[in-house]
């Protein structure tokens, strides 16, 4: 049992020294759940055998979520409540037009021999030609494929229609499988390899040229704002405190779960605050939201504005998953978020795992029911942020019916503009259809055109996602990646002062560069992208949170402070309320990278900063074990990095697209894992 004697600091950093701008170097939240942060309960929130079950009631439709979609041993198994469409049934003509169609598209494809690819391909336009005159087979074949081949021991839950099934079968009946898209598809499960990027015609995208020379850059002011940044933040209000934590298939920490070497006794019971293989406990985020405020000095003044990069819910299987979960989740992290970092507005973004089906966002042009079957998402999250008072009623009425995504320009003149990287994420399979057009959901466009008039209106910009565009390459798809890429070239330096993405849950950054990064030095380095590591432990990671300290004319980042809590000291918390985490700076993005840079006080961490960063990197192997340390939030499951892992780590920094990333690193050691 911990001893309550260190109830004055459970972690003491003497020997770091802090900036004077950072208030405490270490703060110990208090015990007890604070129980006036929500009216009533469906249980007793003071125990500590479970996690508080708080009534809540949304407020965009007044209805009390009932408690039996949280309650660890009661939750629903199987939402069979919402509607998962399928594909119309196609007529007879329709179905030879597309098997002879499929059959001309294998037959001249140069990627077919005796191989994997070939066998996945046209597996593919068998599955097509099969959902397109029977689409309610769609599913059943989808889990048939599964158990024959063994690729899972749930096959059920990861593909029956409840699952991923409904989304296979559109997929399938909208993507040309026996070229591109189907090839993109393979690759994704490793039987095909990454197809080329697709050729890019830039021609017409952009309205004008970029200046040459650029406006002056913007004076900076002296005066400092104070920025929150959190990120997938995975509450699990369905976590059970003395479950498995170390269960075989997650979601550990769950009372439907085991450990298949132990299946009738508990290996690692889950503790109250949380654990590694685990998501995050109510009990966990609140006492993050409690500690901000001291770490931070913003108690009474709060932050100028908090950014959140996406990902509210925890990684339940898409079978237990539903859209009452969603919203549940939404209400929960977005009052929280409200009260613990306001008054000022929160901007956030849609994540990968704010969506029912999970990973799953349509085009709009697919048209009819299957187009718009995502909409009520939209519809809500945004009625959430105006009910949150978070954004003007234009960025509302645009992102109700765009994605989630918005654009809204401050009173102090920086612009946000929030997109929705669904659009490229690996795991969102309607990217797979048409998958050689960079932009079918139209997001881009809307980025490039608000870009354009920031540009012409003198302005400042922040670009905020969730999937990451670069990095190792195996998070977004290639062609939106290049064109992302693109983009940030035209309007940067001047335009974009930085980009944020979250998703990964480690501690990450790319730079992109001029021409596409033909050349890589500090004078064509032109942005940076800073990946927000995560509240959530998982995997293996402790739990964490930035803060940035900004120019209030230039908005670029004169220092971040990232604070985490050790996870591994959790179980020593349980059984007692009168102390809960302690939370305390890991490090200063300055100190710990800039040692050997010669770079003014007041110089922004920009795009060129990084840049010598890597270069320090290259010839300090110990640099990039600080670098991979901090990607695991100081994680004591980080594994070294050595050998061929610092040129590739410092490779991925230097990759702000997929396509750079796989045409030019190493794979394999993208994770600290």
């Amino acid at each position: 049992m911990l001893p309550f004697s260190r109830l004055s600091g459970f972690i003491l950093l003497a020997s770091y020294q802090v900036r004077a701008s950072v208030i405490n170097s270490t703060y110990t939240v208090p015990g007890s759940f604070p129980t006036s942060i929500y009216g009533t309960y469906w249980n007793d929130p003071t125990a500590t055998s479970a996690q508080p079950q708080p009534v809540i009631t949304d407020p965009v439709t007044n209805a009390i979520f009932p408690y039996e979609l949280t309650d660890p041993a009661n939750f629903p198994k199987n939402d069979t409540v919402d509607p998962h469409p399928l594909p119309m049934q196609a007529t007879p003509s329709q179905l030879m037009e597309q098997a002879l169609a499929q059959i001309k598209a294998i037959a001249s494809n140069p990627v077919f021999g005796n191989d994997t690819c070939t066998k996945c391909q046209a597996s593919l336009a068998v599955g097509k030609m099969l959902v397109l005159g029977a689409p309610e087979q769609g599913p059943l074949l989808a889990e048939a494929v599964c158990q024959y081949f063994n690729y899972s021991t749930t096959c059920y839950n990861e593909y029956s229609q409840l699952a991923l099934g409904s989304t296979f079968s559109q997929v399938l009946a909208f993507a040309n499988v026996g070229g591109y898209d189907g090839q993109n598809l393979c690759s994704h499960i490793k039987l095909c390899p990454v197809p080329p990027t697709a050729p890019l015609n830039m021609t017409g995208w952009f309205a004008k040229p970029k200046p040459n020379p650029l406006p002056p850059p913007k004076q900076h002011s002296g005066q400092r704002l104070k920025v929150f940044h959190i990120s997938d933040t995975h509450i699990d209000p369905r976590y059970a405190i003395g479950s498995e934590a170390n269960c075989t298939a997650y979601m550990c920490c769950r009372e439907n779960v085991f450990n298949k070497a132990s299946p009738n006794q508990i290996v690692l019971p889950a503790s109250r605050f949380g654990n590694f293989e685990c998501d995050v406990p109510l009990d966990l985020m609140v006492a993050a939201m409690e500690a901000i405020g001291p770490l931070t000095g913003t108690e009474q003044s709060g932050f100028d504005f908090t950014v959140f990069t996406g990902d509210l819910t925890a990684h339940d299987p898409d079978n237990e998953y539903s859209r009452a979960y969603v919203e549940y989740e939404e209400v929960l992290a977005y009052n929280l978020l409200k009260k613990y970092v306001g008054p000022a507005p929160v901007y956030a973004t849609i994540g990968n795992h704010d969506t029912y089906m999970q990973f799953q966002m349509i085009p709009y042009t697919m048209g009819g029911l299957l187009g718009t079957q995502f909409n009520w998402l939209y519809e809500h999250i945004s009625s959430m942020w105006q009910y949150e008072g978070w954004l003007p009623e234009a960025s509302i009425a645009y992102s109700s019916t765009h994605y989630a995504a918005y654009a809204v320009t401050r009173p102090d003149g920086l612009k946000i503009i929030s997109i929705d990287t669904n659009l490229w994420y690996t795991n969102n399979y309607y990217a797979y259809v048409n998958s050689t057009e960079p932009d079918p959901f139209g997001i881009l466009r809307f980025l490039t055109d608000e870009l354009q008039a920031s540009e012409d209106a003198g302005e400042r910009v922040w670009v905020i996602g969730h999937v990451l565009s670069g990095w190792d390459g195996t998070q977004a798809q290639i062609n939106p990646s290049n064109l992302f890429y693109q983009i940030v070239d035209r309007f940067s330096p001047h335009v974009i002062s930085n980009i944020f993405f979250g998703h990964t849950h480690e501690d990450q950054l790319s730079i992109f560069y001029a021409n596409n990064g033909t050349v890589m030095n500090a004078e064509t380095a032109l942005a940076a992208s800073w990946v927000m590591p995560s509240l959530t432990p998982l995997t293996n990671l402790n739990a964490g949170f930035r803060v940035y300290e900004i120019d209030s004319a230039t908005f670029d980042i004169l220092d971040a402070y990232t604070y985490i809590s050790n996870v591994n000291e959790y179980p020593a918390l349980d059984n007692q309320t009168e102390v809960g985490p302690s939370f305390y700076l890991e490090y200063s993005t300055r100190d710990a990278y800039g040692g050997n840079i010669t770079w003014g006080a007041n110089d922004p961490l920009n795009a060129t900063w990084w840049h010598l960063v890597t270069e320090q990197m290259l010839v300090n192997p110990a640099l990039v074990q600080t670098y991979h340390t901090h990607q695991s939030k100081s994680s004591v499951a980080s594994l070294k990095c050595t050998g061929e892992c610092i040129t590739a780590k410092t490779c991925y920094m230097r990759s702000g697209s997929s396509s750079l990333a796989y045409q030019n690193c190493p794979a394999g050691y993208s994770s600290t894992q």
